[in-house]
């Protein structure tokens, strides 16, 4: 996998996934999708595309680069039509280049098909290994083409078979839309694994999005989430909604309300921002630290600060303060000014931190590169403790359903203890969420969620080729994390 343009690969964060926005029944649905795709930019940096049809000539703009970057207004006044599909994409599986842009498109028996997904294919490499000794020829090295593919061979029956069919033989995450000429189609895997939701336009057009607010920009009203297994066919008859396979236990990805999904969004049916400032408020009831404020990192964990503080009666202040103004380049430092990339970001307040015992709330530690230069500048900016919060349990394994955190070698909760971490980080104490408080923050059951990152137990097990790397080493603090599950 390669790094997000707009990222420093070093920066010990999780990368974002994908996002997908589609219209029907609109004549400006080009222009809506772009700002729908807007909404969603924290779900990709990388590319974006729109596909839009008019019933007859469907046209396609794509490119490497953040939305306004890769959209003009004069190339949406190309894309004509009342349908559309759009991505913006952050490579998950596939290189990152131009040509494993989406949304992918191809022509089969002057068909056009075209695909938006986010999620991963875990069977993928079987998958196309068996394709392409049926004769298939792979222009990417997307997962998301096998599904072209699939549906292809099977389009004679037609595009509601043909998807019944398809979609019988793929294992893993998928929420997606595909695009003939004259129709749009959702479809969401049977475990439900990433988000995806209908709305409806003021003129009665079709919306449908990765979250909720994409529908708010656009000022679309919310029907509801589409449902897992789903398949949601819509064109000029209306909307069908059919469930073409057996029913499967809900594996909600949990880390799209820890941090991934935006806060104005409701993400499962749950509104993202009440349930992180739930996991401070549980976060205060589980540890109770002694200082003299709260603080997050902006913009981590800027939520279950509040719920923490408002929880603990101790104060909240902004001890970091971010520049807003970085472009997607700049001139790069001397290797003499170190840690240059976080101070670039993020710069301490020195007289609210001298000689005071600050608390952080964070929403999670991925591989505490980025976490250990700033509690360093903490320090050097005269905190006298630092101690931390996290609002989820360690993570300790990782994701093969569209998050790319990194192989267990490189998340350092399956490489160090807990005190391990703390000691790296150069904390004076480390205190993760429990994950039955984290559960409890978003008012499901547990059931309802794919927990694999916490506990290492998948839902649908991942192909060992696909797997062989990732999964290279036993979590090592398996024992002490225990605990927190």
């Amino acid at each position: 996998m390669q790094a997000d343009h707009t990222q420093d690969t070093s920066s010990g964060r999780p990368k974002h996934e994908c996002g997908v926005c589609g219209i029907f029944g609109h004549e400006d649905a080009a222009k809506l999708t772009y700002f729908g795709l807007y909404a969603l930019q924290h779900r990709g940096q990388e590319s974006a595309g729109i596909v839009a049809s008019d019933g007859r000539r469907v046209n396609i703009h794509k490119n490497m680069g953040l939305v306004p970057e890769v959209f003009s207004e004069d190339t949406l006044q190309k894309l004509t039509g009342h349908m559309t599909i759009g991505h913006v994409r952050y490579s998950t599986t596939g290189e990152s280049n131009i040509v494993n842009t989406q949304p992918f498109m191809v022509n089969f028996q002057g068909t056009p098909l075209a695909v938006a997904h986010n999620g991963n294919l875990v069977n993928s490499i079987d998958l196309r290994n068996d394709l392409e000794h049926k004769g298939s020829i792979f222009q990417t090295s997307m997962d998301s083409e096998i599904v072209l593919h699939l549906l292809a061979r099977s389009l004679d029956s037609g595009l509601a078979q043909a998807i019944k069919e398809s979609f019988a033989c793929i294992k893993g995450a998928y929420s997606l839309l595909l695009m003939t000429r004259d129709t749009m189609v959702a479809v969401r895997d049977p475990n439900g694994f990433r988000p995806l939701c209908l709305g409806r336009l003021e003129n009665g057009a079709y919306i449908v999005a990765s979250e909720t607010c994409a529908f708010d920009l656009v000022q679309a009203e919310y029907l509801r989430e589409v449902e897992p297994g789903e398949v949601l066919i819509i064109n000029k008859d209306g909307l069908e909604s059919i469930f073409p396979w057996p029913p499967r236990r809900k594996s909600l990805c949990i880390f799209e309300q820890v941090y991934f999904a935006r806060p104005d969004s409701d993400i499962f049916g749950i509104n993202v921002y009440t349930a992180r400032k739930r996991m401070g408020e549980i976060l205060a009831r589980e540890a109770k630290i002694d200082g003299d404020f709260i603080m997050p990192f902006p913009d981590s964990g800027n939520y279950a600060a509040i719920g923490y503080s408002q929880a603990s009666g101790i104060p909240l202040e902004m001890g970091m303060i971010r520049n807003h103004y970085i472009g997607r380049t700049f001139i790069q430092p001397t290797q003499s000014m170190r840690d240059f990339s976080v101070r670039v970001k993020l710069n301490p307040v020195r007289s609210l931190l001298k000689d005071k015992k600050v608390i952080i709330v964070e929403d999670s530690i991925i591989r505490g590169t980025t976490g250990r230069s700033r509690v360093m500048s903490l320090r050097n900016a005269g905190a006298r403790e630092v101690h931390m919060l996290v609002s989820c349990p360690p993570t300790c394994h990782p994701c093969f359903y569209g998050i790319d955190f990194p192989s267990n070698t490189e998340l350092i909760a399956g490489q160090k203890t807990v005190d391990g971490i703390r000691e790296y980080l150069g904390l004076d104490s480390l205190t993760y969420l429990s994950l039955d408080g984290l559960v409890e923050a978003t008012g499901l059951d547990r059931d309802s969620f794919c927990l694999a990152c916490y506990t290492g137990i998948y839902p649908i097990e991942p192909d060992r080729k696909f797997q062989k790397d990732a999964l290279s080493n036993d979590c090592a603090c398996v024992g002490e994390c225990l605990r927190y599950l």
